[in-house]
């Protein structure tokens, strides 16, 4: 039976991290209504696909910004007519969740067509709403192929694609609306209302998998780590989220932006030393000869990278063969040597796919085999990117910063050695809401159902943030009972979707 639908009847919607504002006067429905849809075409590798668009979906009933907090569902037509694709019905078709999250900055959801290729351009689209521009599009240019969500409808996946506000929106009054953590906020709304629906539409809402990229990879782990928190639940009722649970089947995170109270320190303990930096993405402006840290940079550098150690220790990793991964004051030991062998893995496919890795020394190769890697000449490889420290900028003058404002003020510090540190007058954020937005302190808990299954990738020249992020957050999840595939992909930048025949192997293999 189809469960009763609701309609929030409250007065006033807060903002996620932010005080209340007054609602809009129109109530939206959660009912997912069957005939309201566009019939579309999508062409993957020369096959055309019938589908049906049912976009612009307002997924809470009393929403705070009607630009952002709309889904797009797509589902093949072959579903309508007791059709089977790649071995899924109407009722067994996992559901892609694709968000297009960059930089904590607003997004509208994607879109099957009206993009080239199928994908949403590469440094994203012009704004359309309150808030400045959208991020970068879905995979950050990583794949120039078929779009994710055009590949997964070919698999018979119903795709569902959410959009959520951002750092910088604003309602009419001139108060942001999307600090943390309305992004993740909105995205659980609209996991909300695809179970909600369940039984209205074609697709399993039981088998919902998230994919994101950057600031997108860690809202697509915050969804999978923190499935029905009750932290979050009185955010969901004032927007008048659907009366269903929030939690999902599997993660797919690229280049997971996350752990931000502890990035800082993580950046420091694998770059400290290296004290040049060469700026680039959209986020970070560029300077492509590159620039020397300041004097001042390079103790604070030293100061980071010291708090790493006891940090690390705190979480009692351990590998999978039972090894305790620790480090000693210095930042040396297991745990350097296990990231260390992820890359050497790294560097063994490309090898074994056939790339040249001749030219860097600092590889041990014999017989076909890479014996070893020097991490620290590595890191030099990589290059800095930015300056320390890298997410809670002493100067108020990261993203991040801005992700933890709140209604009335823009940017804020986040982590104690940056609020004691400030080169600017500046406010300290609410601790809770930065717990909210760190996976790492969810996985597991009680009231709490994290995903099970988890698809990590970083690309190993990827220096947005320390390879110890995505190492951390596997291994805890490992140690937890969790299942993770994770890769640092042999010389792969700050990108996501790269991978896409293999992510959907992934999926088909879970779901069937």
């Amino acid at each position: 039976m189809k469960p009763m639908h609701f309609l929030f009847a409250g007065l006033f919607a807060v903002s996620a991290g932010t005080t209340p504002l007054l609602a809009q006067p129109k109530r939206y429905s959660l009912d997912f209504d069957a005939g309201k849809y566009e019939p579309q075409t999508v062409t993957v590798n020369g096959n055309e696909i019938s589908i049906r668009a049912f976009e612009r979906i307002v997924y809470v009933a009393n929403p705070v910004d009607t630009t952002y907090q709309i889904l797009n569902i797509y589902i093949p037509e072959g579903y309508f007519h007791g059709e089977t694709i790649n071995g899924y019905t109407a009722r067994s078709a996992p559901v892609f969740f694709p968000n297009r999250i960059g930089g904590y900055m607003a997004a509208q959801p994607a879109t099957a067509i009206n993009t080239p290729n199928g994908r949403p351009p590469g440094n994203g689209t012009p704004p359309q709403g309150p808030g400045g521009a959208p991020p970068n599009g879905m995979g950050m240019g990583g794949n120039r192929g078929p779009s994710a969500m055009a590949l997964a409808l070919s698999k018979g996946y119903v795709v569902a694609s959410a959009g959520a506000r951002g750092r910088m929106t604003k309602d009419a009054q001139g108060l942001f609306t999307g600090k943390s953590p309305a992004a993740l906020v909105d995205l659980k709304a609209a996991i909300r209302y695809l179970k909600y629906n369940d039984e209205a539409m074609p697709g399993d809402a039981n088998k919902i998998i998230s994919n994101g990229t950057s600031a997108g990879g860690a809202m697509s782990s915050l969804l999978g780590a923190t499935g029905n928190n009750k932290d979050y639940e009185p955010y969901l009722k004032d927007l008048g989220a659907a009366p269903a649970n929030d939690d999902i089947f599997a993660v797919s995170a690229y280049c997971p932006i996350t752990n931000l109270d502890n990035a800082d320190a993580a950046y420091e303990w694998q770059f400290n030393g290296v004290n040049t930096y060469r700026r680039g993405g959209p986020m970070q402006g560029n300077n492509a000869a590159g620039a020397a840290l300041t004097p001042e940079q390079i103790t604070v550098s030293a100061q980071l990278k010291a708090l790493f150690p006891a940090y690390l220790n705190s979480l009692q990793l351990t590998a999978p063969d039972g090894q305790r991964l620790s480090l000693d004051n210095s930042g040396n030991g297991s745990f350097k040597e296990y990231v260390n062998a992820y890359v050497i893995a790294s560097a063994q496919k490309a090898l074994g796919s056939g790339k040249d890795l001749s030219a860097h020394s600092w590889l041990t190769i014999s017989g076909g085999k890479v014996t070893d890697l020097n991490f620290d000449a590595f890191v030099r490889y990589q290059e800095r990117m930015k300056t320390p420290p890298a997410f809670d900028a002493l100067d108020l003058g990261s993203p991040e910063n801005q992700e933890f404002g709140t209604a009335t003020v823009d940017k804020q510090h986040f982590t104690a050695f940056s609020a004691s540190h400030s080169t600017v007058q500046a406010p300290r954020a609410d601790e809770q809401f930065v717990r909210m937005l760190n996976p790492m302190h969810y996985i597991g808990t009680k009231g709490t159902q994290t995903a099970k299954y988890w698809r990590i990738r970083h690309g190993s020249k990827d220096k947005d943030t320390s390879l110890a992020i995505p190492v951390i957050l596997a291994t805890y999840l490992q140690n937890k009972g969790y299942t993770v595939n994770l890769e640092l992909p042999w010389d792969r930048p700050h990108s996501g979707d790269y991978d896409l025949d293999e992510l959907f192997q992934w999926v088909d293999q879970l779901c069937k």
